[in-house]
């Protein structure tokens, strides 16, 4: 599913403010970076992937095969920057899970002192 230019406009402005979580560095991309890429984009969505030394060309190549690899899109190419987008599945086992457990009211000091 190919982002929208509005949507990309918008993970554009979301991604401004992140840091790279990952760095790819002189083995270039590994099975091990691929792991740590695609459990970052199942924690974060939008992730931002620092390549270290290579030409421009070299990037794009890396970046498309990041995101074939981990079935994700690219947002944007600045420099030696990749931003990569994939949607979280909706769980629904998750949420429901969280919302059925009941909370206790919250005990106050005076309701230990029984002024309540």
């Amino acid at each position: 599913m190919p982002l929208t230019a509005a949507q990309r406009k918008s993970l554009k402005a979301r991604a401004h403010a992140l840091q790279p979580v990952v760095l790819i560095g002189g083995n270039g991309l590994t099975e091990a970076v691929l792991k740590e890429i695609d459990a970052s984009l199942k924690a974060h969505e939008l992730i931002k992937v620092h390549v270290a030394g290579e030409d421009k060309q070299t990037r794009e190549l890396l970046q498309a095969e990041i995101c074939g690899q981990v079935s994700a899109e690219p947002v944007q190419a600045i420099g030696r920057m990749l931003v990569i987008y994939r949607e979280k599945p909706a769980s629904g086992t998750q949420g429901s899970k969280a919302s059925s457990r009941r909370r206790t009211p919250r005990q106050t000091k005076r309701s230990f002192q029984g002024h309540e």
